[in-house]
This record gives C-alpha cells, structure tokens and sequence, in this order.
C-alpha cells in the first residue's frame, strides 16, 4: 500500500517546484523528467480509468435478456423498443447464471464480445448508490437512509462519484488519489481528467489535473503574445508568478504557475511517448481515451506508479429516440474500449490498467413510447487485464415490472453498491483496508471483497 505522509507545505512545494525555473525551463525540465523516472519502476505501475456515461444509460438495451422465457418478458414489457433477439449477441460466461437464465449484448457492442469471451472484460450486475444494504420493504417504508434525491441527474451523479456523507466536495476517485500522491514522483498527473472539471477526481490534497484530447491546454498568452505585445506577455507572466502577501492572491499565483509548468512538462513527456493503435476517428470518447494511453505511455518520464484517470461520453438521456440514439452510443462505448484495451496491450500494461463504465443511474425498464426514463441500479463493464472477466458479478434481477428488484415502473434496487465496485477497484490500486472508510466512508456498510472481479 502506498502511504499518505504528505504535508500541505510539501505539496505546495511540490506542485509549485517546476513553475519557478524561469527561462531555464527546457534544461531544468529534461533533469525534472530524469529525477521523476527515477522515483518509480516500470513493473509497479496501476492505473484506474473511470468511463462515464452522462445521462443514465439505458442498462435495458444493453446488457440483454436472452434465455427463451427472460427475453419474451423483456420484449413484452419493452413493446416496440426491444431489440430484436436474432440480433443479439448471446455470452457464455465461465460460471452460468442459476435458473438456465443467459444474457446478451446489444449489436453495436460487437467489439467488446471477444473481451469477455478471452477473459478480460465482465458485466457487473445491478450496481447502484446505496448508503446501506437496502430490501424493497426498507426503501418503501423509508426506514434507511437513501442516496439523497434519487432519480435526479445531478444529485446520482454526485452519489455515483462523490459516495460520501458531505456531499460532492471531494470524489472516491480523488481521494484515492490523495492516498497515492506520495508515491509518485509527477504528482500533479496523479488524477487526471480528460473530460472536464469532475467531483469524482476531486481530492482532500489532491488537485486533479485537467488535460484536453489533443493536450495540455496552455494559458494562451503564455505561448503567443498577447494583444500582439510581447511585454503584455511578459507582464503577465511576471503576474501570474509574482509572490504574494494576500494568502489567496498567493493561492492564486502558486496554481496557475503549477498548471503553466506541468502543461510544459506533460508537453515535453508527449513528445516521447507514442501509440500505434489505431482509435476511430470522429469520436469524443476514443479521443479521450487515446489521450489516456499517451500518458500512460508517459508514466516513466513522469514518475508515475498510480494514477487515476476520467472520461465521458455524453448524449445518454434517452427519454425520446432511444431506439435511433441509443445505439450510436453504445458502437461509439465499444469502439472506444475496444481500442484503448488494444492500445493497453500495445504498451505492455493490460494487466495494469482497468477499466469500468458508470453512470447517473440505469433507467426504467417500462417504456414512455419512444424512450425511457431515470431509474436507479444497472449493469457496468469492468475491463482490463487483470479482471478475472468472461463472467457475471453480483445478482441478477428479474425481468419484471414492480417485482422484488423493482420499486417501481421497473426501477432496479440495486443488489451492489457503488462503494462495493469501489472498494475492490481501490484494493486492487494498492489501498490497504485500514484506509478504505478515508476513501468510501460508506464502505463499513456494506460487506467487502465478494464479488471476485480479481482473481
């Protein structure tokens, strides 16, 4: 496990160490990549990457019922939105599900049907936010605590993310990273977003550092100069790195100077650092994860031994036109991991890096005509080398509507918390269980360690 011994001074000093070599900037940072290569090995390096569905996604036309009597259940409560069965794409996992019930995936994700069959990629059934264990009595007579405002987009996805009682000022994905930053030689890279600003990479200590598709996104008036003035530049430049006596004035000047020198110096480990796969064009997601692979191929000349990694895909609010909509989504899903596994095997490391999917929420399996609507538990993707995959984890609902997994318009309660997924990706990032209530405070709750997505 990799202790957290890190004071606030000494990360100051760190995140701010790079922004004060001035114009020595392309020496120093040649001897900066050296000193944090040296600070990690090539064998102990992990990486978690969160892919999020931002909408809710459809967990219904995804991840099948397949089995004669499951699917015609499926079809008569979905009426004209259920896919049509021959299309299906029908698993054959390691351990069967009980009563003969099969699944399938939907067509589009035709890509991710080798993974799970080669053992690198599983299905984790009926996944939620929960505060505790909850039956179908407990919740409709409201006597445990529930995730706050359930159904509603913002506030699951602050459940999903954040699964902390204060709310969404920090995420389990940022205070691991608090835990790992120590560890790292690069430690501004240790949380890194490629999609924005997100609660999940939010830490205690931990700043996540946010990146574009294509790169850094520098401070454009740092590299052109602005109004056409090179001494307007500079001035900036003389603000931006001044030292301040006012605490957020300083606050202020000392993270724009580590955002400017750790966009130089990613910049500068890119430059090395190449991927042959080949991502599909055109697609936000693959673009992303393409990003993600760069760094990772980075790791060494930054130092890297853990880092936690964010990505989304929008568009998944599919209460209208789920039948057209819907599975452009899930070919852009599949596609898009398709590759970044490949891209993990390319570099060396598919067995460590994992990957999984989450979302708001999974969504009704009812129909309002031509979409559906919020819900609760769904079905994930975990992926990677090391995920003892080509199976099934957690409890399979039955296919109906207002049954014992429903609390309502097929609403699944989920079977399996976020803070259970969670707790076993952490366990496998090298997070001991004396720190696991620091990074799920919700985790006592719930019992750990069984759902096997590790062998």
């Amino acid at each position: 496990m990799i202790k957290h011994d890190l004071t606030r001074r000494e990360f100051i000093r760190r995140s701010s160490a790079l922004g004060v070599l001035g114009s020595a900037m392309p020496w120093a940072l040649n001897l900066a990549a050296i000193g944090e290569a040296s600070a990690a090995t090539g064998g102990d390096y992990k990486a978690l990457v969160c892919v999020f569905l931002d909408g809710g996604n459809d967990h219904g036309n995804t991840v099948i019922p397949y089995d004669q009597v499951s699917y015609d259940r499926y079809a008569g409560i979905r009426q004209a939105l259920a896919r049509p069965r021959d299309s299906l794409l029908p698993l054959t996992p390691g351990v069967a599900l009980p009563d003969a019930r099969q699944l399938a995936l939907a067509p589009e994700l035709a890509p991710l049907k080798p993974l799970f069959d080669s053992g690198d990629l599983g299905v984790l059934l009926n996944v939620g936010s929960l505060i505790v264990p909850t039956s179908k009595s407990q919740y409709t007579a409201q006597s445990v605590p529930l995730p706050a405002k359930l159904f509603s987009h913002i506030d699951q996805q602050g459940s999903w993310q954040a699964s902390s009682p204060e709310g969404r000022s920090s995420g389990w994905g940022g205070r691991m990273a608090d835990l790992m930053l120590s560890g790292n030689g690069g430690s501004a890279f240790t949380g890194v977003s490629v999609s924005g600003n997100a609660v999940y990479l939010a830490g205690k200590t931990a700043s996540q550092f946010q990146v574009a598709p294509g790169g850094p996104v520098p401070l454009w008036a740092t590299r052109v100069p602005l109004y056409g003035s090179q001494a307007c530049s500079d001035a900036l430049a003389g603000l931006v790195a001044g030292n301040y006596a006012h605490v957020l004035e300083n606050a202020h000047s000392t993270v724009m100077r580590r955002g400017i020198s750790s966009n130089t110096l990613l910049e500068h480990a890119l430059q090395s650092a190449s991927v042959a796969t080949s991502f599909p064009e055109e697609s936000p997601l693959a673009a992303q994860l393409k990003m993600v692979a760069r760094m990772i191929a980075a790791r060494d000349i930054l130092g890297m031994k853990r880092q936690v990694f964010y990505v989304s895909l929008g568009g998944f609010d599919q209460h209208a036109y789920l039948a057209s909509k819907h599975p452009e989504l899930l070919a852009q899903l599949a596609d898009a991991l398709s590759a970044f596994h490949a891209a993990t095997a390319e570099l060396g490391v598919s067995s460590q890096v994992t990957t999984f999917t989450a979302s708001d929420f999974g969504r009704t399996l009812t129909v309002n005509g031509n979409g559906s609507d919020h819900g609760w538990g769904g079905h994930h993707f975990v992926m990677g080398g090391s995920v003892q995959g080509g199976r099934f984890w957690g409890q399979l609902p039955e296919v109906s509507v207002n049954g014992p997994d429903d609390v309502g318009q097929g609403r699944l309660l989920p079977t399996t918390s976020v803070d259970q997924l969670a707790a076993e990706l952490a366990t496998w990032m090298g997070i001991g269980s004396g720190d696991m209530t620091t990074v799920l405070p919700y985790s006592g709750n719930f019992d750990l360690g069984h759902l096997g997505l590790f062998a």
